[in-house]
């Protein structure tokens, strides 16, 4: 039995590691093996006698702010221009439905008007936390992704905000007038959090425009904001400072000329580390014979919350919009539940027992004592809630999505930067091979020569905020940097690396240059990505070698390897890349190109 503080975070953190690790490696969702390896540890030790219950619900308070805040860095206005509408009616009138039928299902099944409508606006949000690893997994469209990430980060505040109006019409109860109460706390709560934000927003902002906290600080700053700020909303309001990190983190990501990419960066670690403790120390509260108890009516509750909640809502709240057909039937079917949802319904359970003590008119003092004992009961079903929606929807939804041609389980495409004419060819033969690509050029003659040769291009700036962030990837996992500027293929890879990753992402050899040493002229090898094709080749002389070469398309066996291939064309062919099935790969001089395959190439040209 650990009872030592120290070893027992030092424990979770390790397994909070493991567990995202083994789950990209097997490609399901995270959380289904967090919460059960939660369940399991739950069982040797609770978090509540280790941390005892202020701490814990005091860290995970912490928490959920830093995960909302690093969420709302990424929430630009540019990314939802077209689907302005959309967004709005996806995070007000689609969480007015879904509130309302959560809570009359919940009611339904026996709940108390006033824990079915706390259970409704708990379970209205999506969150961050789920979101976000299936969008990297998936890689859907733009619009898709702008969608769901707007409303898996916004309605998060939103739900806890219900829920907390919720909780003050119950202990208002016995007031004279609950509704003023209400809505005295919901203005509380909105200008509390608005105001908070938009003065700390302005002044991180003076400070990082101004240079008054070195770079090396940005990201301690920031997350001391983001922590201070939740704190001291929650003081003045409560459960106001997750809508008080939303708007500060979407106030500074929508500034002009702030440039927080490595602040985001610095969050989106933490996000990581944070989300699994969250759920392994969560879920290690819940009893196993609490669960089997409310297995029963959670299933209930996870087949209406699929098949009539989120559907419905999806329908009525994008009715008359800009989505297409495709994106609602794939909203219908996205709606996994997180961390916040654990967390708020852990909290306000907690919080109507105390609420009990507090109490001075005896009849309501019972009544509230036992809703807290009601919502105890609670918190096992959210968990079963999470785990299904979470299995249901993180497991499923990539065959819909592929289906409605919206996003692929395993992108292949490749990104060519650079107009060459080889480049084209290149293209070309990778599209005939039916790999999706997309060519990025800045000069009108290659735009020309891919689209008469029937390629994808985009004509724009390599390192523009286009290509870099607004593109569509849906489909792609490769990128290419070979224009005729070292400087240029390594910044862009550096970006690039951000999105696809460092295994995915090549330039071309930099030139070096004559009669100076290596050390001076080199590029430094952290700053470079990997370089692609056999041999390795710089811009010039495989532009140059190039012209006198024709691409080809071979099919390599058993019985003609590649070896038989290099010595048809004396060593002097150019390997690219390699087609195995509905597998794409780029030819490095480490790779072994074995089996059957197609391989692309740059061959010799036979006069």
């Amino acid at each position: 039995m650990i009872t030592d503080p120290a070893s027992y975070l030092a424990l979770v953190t390790a397994l909070a590691v493991a567990c995202q690790v083994i789950a990209w490696a097997v490609r399901i969702p995270s959380i289904l093996i967090l919460l059960l390896v939660g369940f399991g540890l739950g069982q040797v030790v609770t978090p509540d006698a280790v941390l005892g219950r202020d701490v814990l619900f005091g860290g995970v308070s912490l928490a959920v702010g830093v995960i909302l805040f690093e969420g709302s860095l990424s929430l630009r206005f540019k990314d939802i221009a077209d689907l302005g509408r959309s967004t709005v009616r996806l995070c007000t009138v689609t969480v007015l439905v879904a509130w309302t039928l959560i809570t009359l299902t919940g009611w339904l099944l026996g709940f108390p008007i006033e824990l079915a409508l706390l259970v409704g606006a708990v379970l209205v949000v999506t969150g961050p936390t789920v979101i976000g690893p299936i969008l990297r997994q998936l890689r859907p469209t733009r619009r898709i992704a702008a969608l769901l990430r707007w409303e898996g980060i916004v309605v998060d505040p939103i739900g806890a905000i219900l829920a907390v109006l919720v909780f003050q019409a119950v202990l208002a109860g016995a007031s004279a007038d609950p509704v003023s109460a209400v809505l005295t706390s919901l203005g509380t709560t909105i200008v509390t959090a608005v105001v908070i934000a938009l003065v700390l927003g302005a002044l991180l902002e003076f400070a990082i425009k101004r240079h008054l906290v070195p770079d090396f600080l940005h990201g301690a700053v920031f997350l001391s904001a983001a922590v201070g700020s939740l704190a001291l909303s929650n003081a003045i309001a409560s459960e106001s400072g997750l809508l008080t990190v939303t708007i500060l983190g979407v106030y500074l990501a929508n500034r002009p000329n702030l440039h927080l990419e490595h602040v985001a960066q610095f969050q989106e670690h933490l996000q990581v580390l944070f989300v699994g403790i969250l759920f392994i120390v969560l879920a290690g509260r819940v009893a196993p014979d609490a669960v089997l108890q409310v297995a029963p009516v959670a299933g209930i509750f996870v087949l209406a919350l699929v098949l009539v909640v989120r559907p419905v809502s999806i329908l009525l709240g994008l009715l008359g919009t800009g989505s297409t057909k495709e994106e609602r039937r794939l909203l219908a079917f996205m709606a996994p539940r997180g961390i916040v949802a654990a967390a708020v319904t852990s909290v306000f359970a907690l919080e109507l027992t105390h609420a009990a003590d507090r109490v001075s008119d005896p009849e309501h003092a019972a009544r509230l004592s036992q809703l807290g004992e009601q919502a105890g009961q609670m918190v096992p079903l959210v968990f079963l809630v999470i785990v299904a929606t979470v299995a249901i929807y993180g497991l499923g939804v990539g065959r819909l999505a592929e289906r409605l041609g919206l996003a692929t389980t395993s992108p292949q495409g490749v990104i060519l930067a650079g107009g060459d004419e080889w480049i084209v060819r290149v293209a070309k033969a990778l599209g005939e091979e039916g790999v999706d690509v997309v060519m990025v050029t800045v000069y009108r003659a290659a735009l020309h020569r891919a689209r008469m040769a029937g390629v994808r291009v985009e004509m724009a700036n390599l390192l523009s905020d286009y290509v870099v962030r607004d593109m569509d990837m849906a489909g792609l996992k490769t990128f290419v940097a070979a224009t005729d500027q070292d400087e240029r293929n390594t910044i862009a890879a550096r970006e690039f690396s951000h999105v696809l990753g460092r295994a995915h992402v090549f330039q071309l050899a930099p030139a070096a240059l004559e009669h100076v040493g290596a050390d001076r002229t080199e590029t430094a090898s952290h700053l470079t990505a990997r370089t692609p094709f056999a041999p390795v080749l710089e811009y010039k002389e495989l532009t140059d070698r190039a012209k006198g070469m024709d691409v080809r398309r071979t099919s390599l066996t058993a019985k003609y390897t590649y070896k038989h291939f290099q010595k048809m064309y004396d060593g002097k062919a150019i390997a690219l890349f390699t087609v195995r099935g509905d597998e794409v790969g780029v030819v490095t001089e480490k790779s072994s190109i074995e089996g059957e395959l197609t391989l692309i190439s740059l061959v010799p040209r036979q006069d």
